[in-house]
C-alpha cells in the first residue's frame, strides 16, 4: 500500500463537475479581477469565522504583511512570535518594516508560550502574533491580556487554522486581525495561491482593500503606494465551492486524529498531540514525536508511507535570521522538538485503512 502524505488529486477530482463550469462562465466573461466570485466568497469567509470583514488575497504572507503594514508598522518596531513557524510569519513583519522577536512555545501544544511573553516585551514592542500551529488556538485568553496590560495589538497566524475554535469562538475572531492562507495543502485551499484577512475593523479592513489594489480608493485614484495582492475570480470561485464542504472535511479530519490517537496510545518513544482545554483543533496536521526521527521518516518511506516535517529547523537557527546572532539554546522547547517531530498523513479523503496500516507499521518500526 502506497499512502501520500497529501492526496489533493481526489479532493479536486471528486469536485471537478462543480468548479469546471464556473471557470467556463468567467472565462466566458472575462471577469478574472475582482467581480461577484471575489465578493461571494469575502461575504461567506466572513460569516463563517464570525467576522465583519474579510478581504480576499493573493497569499496568506501577503495577508499578514498587508495587516501590519495598515497597523503602521515602522523601523524599529518589534512584534513577538514563535519560533517554530513557517518563514512567511516572520518575513512578514520584517518585510512590513519591523523586527521579528521569537519567544518559546509550550511544549505539548507548540504555540507560543504565553509565561514567556513578558520577558521579551521591551519599549520597542508593538504587539504579538500567536501562530495556530497545526490547527491548534494558541492561549489567546491570556496573551490577549497580556498585550491589554502593555498597549500591543494581536494578529492571529491563522493560516492553519481554519474552522478551529478556542472555547467556542472561531479562530480568525480572537484578535485585532487575522491572516488566513489558501495554500492548496491547506484545510481550504485553491487551485494556486491565496489568502485572505479578517477583521471587524473598518478602518484597518479599508486600508487593506487599498494595499491590495496598489493604494487605489477607485479605478486610477492612488490614495497611498499599495501593492498587487489581489486574489483572482478562478481561485474565489474555487474557495467558494470548496468552503460548504469544509465543515464536514474538518470532521473528517478530527475523525481521523483521533483515530491516530486511540491506535497509537501507550508506545514507548512516542509522544501524542495534546488538545489545550477549550480548543477544539483544525487538525491540519498530526504531529508526532519521536526518537530517531530521520530514520523513523525513512522506514516509513520504505514500506509507502509518506510523512513531513514541519518544521524542522526553527526560524532563529535559519541563515535568513543570521543577524539577529541567536545561538542554539536560545529557544530550547522549540529546538528540541524540531529534532523529533514528524508528521503523519491527515486529510479528509484518508481510510480507515489505511490509519490502520500507517499506525501497525510504526508500532513495528519502534519497536
Amino acid at each position: 500500500m502506497n499512502i501520500p502524505f497529501l492526496d489533493l488529486k481526489a479532493q479536486n477530482s471528486a469536485l471537478k463537475p462543480e468548479i469546471l463550469p464556473i471557470w467556463e462562465e468567467i472565462l466566458d466573461s472575462a471577469t478574472f479581477i475582482g467581480g461577484k466570485y471575489v465578493t461571494t466568497f469575502e461575504e461567506e469567509f466572513a460569516a463563517l469565522t464570525h467576522t465583519k470583514y474579510c478581504l480576499a488575497l493573493n497569499s496568506g504572507t501577503d495577508a499578514l504583511r498587508f495587516i501590519l503594514l495598515a497597523l503602521d508598522l515602522r523601523a524599529g518596531d518589534e512584534v513577538l512570535t514563535a519560533p517554530n513557524t513557517f518563514i512567511a510569519t516572520a518575513e512578514a513583519i520584517s518585510q512590513a518594516g519591523g523586527q521579528p522577536v521569537f519567544v518559546d512555545i509550550d511544549p505539548e501544544t507548540y504555540t507560543l508560550d504565553p509565561s514567556k511573553i513578558e520577558a521579551a516585551i521591551t519599549p520597542r514592542t508593538r504587539g504579538i502574533i500567536p501562530v495556530h500551529l497545526y490547527g491548534q488556538p494558541a492561549e489567546m485568553d491570556t496573551i490577549t491580556a497580556i498585550a491589554r496590560k502593555h498597549n500591543l495589538w494581536v494578529v492571529e497566524d491563522a493560516c492553519q487554522a481554519h474552522l478551529a475554535e478556542y472555547k467556542g469562538r472561531t479562530a480568525g475572531s480572537l484578535g485585532r486581525a487575522a491572516a488566513f492562507s489558501f495554500y492548496p495543502g491547506k484545510n481550504l485551499g485553491a487551485c494556486g495561491d491565496a489568502g485572505a484577512v479578517t477583521t471587524d475593523d473598518p478602518e484597518l479592513a479599508a486600508t487593506i482593500a487599498m494595499l491590495r489594489d496598489h493604494g487605489q480608493t477607485h479605478k486610477y485614484y492612488h490614495a497611498r503606494e499599495g501593492y498587487n495582492g489581489r486574489c483572482d475570480a478562478l481561485q474565489a470561485a474555487v474557495l467558494s465551492v470548496k468552503l460548504k464542504y469544509l465543515p464536514q472535511w474538518t470532521e473528517a479530519r478530527r475523525r481521523h486524529a483521533c483515530r491516530y490517537q486511540e491506535l497509537l496510545q501507550g508506545i514507548s518513544g512516542l509522544i501524542l498531540p495534546k488538545t489545550a482545554p477549550g480548543n477544539l483543533p483544525a487538525c491540519h496536521l498530526f504531529v508526532i514525536q519521536v526518537d530517531k526521527r530521520d530514520l523513523v521518516m525513512a522506514a516509513l518511506a520504505e514500506r509507502g508511507i509518506a510523512s513531513g516535517l514541519h518544521y524542522p529547523l526553527p526560524l532563529h537557527r535559519q541563515q535568513a535570521y543570521a543577524h539577529l546572532h541567536l545561538p542554539v539554546g536560545s529557544f530550547p522547547v522549540a529546538e528540541a522538538c524540531a529534532k523529533r517531530l514528524l508528521s503523519l498523513p491527515l486529510y479528509p479523503e484518508l481510510t480507515d485503512e489505511q490509519i490502520v496500516f500507517i499506525c501497525d507499521n510504526l508500532k513495528e518500526i519502534l519497536k
